[in-house]
C-alpha cells in the first residue's frame, strides 16, 4: 500500500530535524558559548558590578530593581540571538557559498516545508537558550530579583511563540542577505533590535517619548520582552496579555510568510 503523501512529508520533516539535532549535539559547546556570552556580560556588568561599586540604575520609574526589569529582557535577547544564529548565518552561507541547501531541497518535502523546518528547529534552540540563560540572569545579580511565575501556561505559550518568531526572523534575514552582507546583519538589524526591544526597560516607560513608543512596536523583540516580563515578573509594568499574544501571532505569520517567500525566491532563482 502506498504511503500517504503527508506521511512522507512528515517523515522527511522529522528526518531534517534529526539531522540538525545531530549537528547541534556535535557543536553543543559553541552553541552554549554563543547563547551565554552576550546575556552573561550584560547581567554581570549591569546587575552585579554596578550595584557592587555603588553605581545605581533606576528601575524605570517603579519600585522593582533594575535586575528584575532586566531578567525577562535578557532571556528574550538570548532567544532572538539564537534564532538568528541558528537560521540566518548558516542559511546565508548554505545558499550563497557552500550550496548545501541543494541537499536539503532533494528531500521529499515541498520547498516551503524545508524553510519551515529551519524555523521549527531554530525555535527549539531558542527555547533551550531561554532555559540556559534564565539561571544566569536570576542568580548572578547582586540585588534581589523578584521573579514570580504566577501563570505557567503563559510562560509556556510565550516561549513557544517567541521561539517560532525568533526562527522566522532568522529565516527572513538569512534568505534576504548575501555572504558579503553578513556584517550588515549586526550593524543594521541585531544591535538596533536589541537596544530598541524593551530589554532594559518596560514598554510603558517610553510614554514620555511617544513617537519612539509607537515606533518600537515594529520590533518583534518588544513583544517577546513584554511577554516574558508578564510571565516572569508580573509586578513590573507590561503590555496587556491579549495585546502581547495577539502581536506575537501576527508577527509570526508576517515573518514566516516573508521568510518563506524570500527562501523560495533565493532557492528557485
Amino acid at each position: 500500500m502506498t504511503e500517504p503523501r503527508y506521511g512522507i512529508y512528515a517523515r522527511a520533516f522529522l528526518g531534517l530535524m534529526g539531522r540538525d539535532a545531530r549537528v547541534l549535539r556535535r557543536d553543543f559547546t559553541p552553541f552554549l558559548l554563543r547563547t551565554l556570552m552576550n546575556p552573561l556580560l550584560f547581567v554581570f556588568v549591569f546587575a552585579y558590578v554596578f550595584p557592587r561599586i555603588g553605581q545605581g540604575i533606576s528601575g524605570a520609574g517603579h519600585s522593582q530593581t533594575f535586575a528584575t526589569v532586566l531578567v525577562p529582557g535578557l532571556v528574550a535577547v538570548g532567544m532572538v540571538f539564537q534564532g538568528i544564529a541558528a537560521v540566518a548565518l548558516p542559511l546565508v552561507h548554505e545558499i550563497g557559498r557552500t550550496h548545501e541547501i541543494e541537499d536539503r531541497l532533494m528531500a521529499p518535502l515541498p520547498i516551503q516545508g524545508v524553510a519551515l523546518e529551519k524555523v521549527a528547529f531554530a525555535a527549539t534552540q531558542s527555547v533551550i537558550a531561554a532555559l540556559v540563560v534564565f539561571p544566569l540572569v536570576y542568580f548572578i545579580p547582586a540585588t534581589h530579583v523578584a521573579v514570580r511565575i504566577a501563570q505557567p501556561w503563559l510562560l509556556a505559550v510565550v516561549l513557544v511563540l517567541g521561539g517560532l518568531v525568533s526562527g522566522a526572523f532568522g529565516l527572513v534575514i538569512g534568505a534576504s542577505f548575501r555572504p558579503q552582507q553578513v556584517p550588515l546583519i549586526f550593524s543594521i538589524i541585531v544591535i538596533p533590535t536589541t537596544f530598541l526591544g524593551c530589554v532594559y526597560y518596560p514598554w510603558s516607560s517610553l510614554g514620555p517619548i511617544r513617537w519612539l513608543q509607537v515606533a518600537v512596536l515594529l520590533n518583534p523583540l518588544v513583544y517577546l520582552s513584554e511577554g516574558l516580563r508578564a510571565a516572569l515578573t508580573p509586578d513590573v509594568p507590561h503590555m496587556p496579555l491579549l495585546a502581547i499574544l495577539g502581536a506575537l501571532v501576527v508577527v509570526l505569520v508576517l515573518l514566516a510568510t516573508a521568510g518563506v517567500r524570500a527562501f523560495l525566491r533565493r532557492t528557485l532563482s
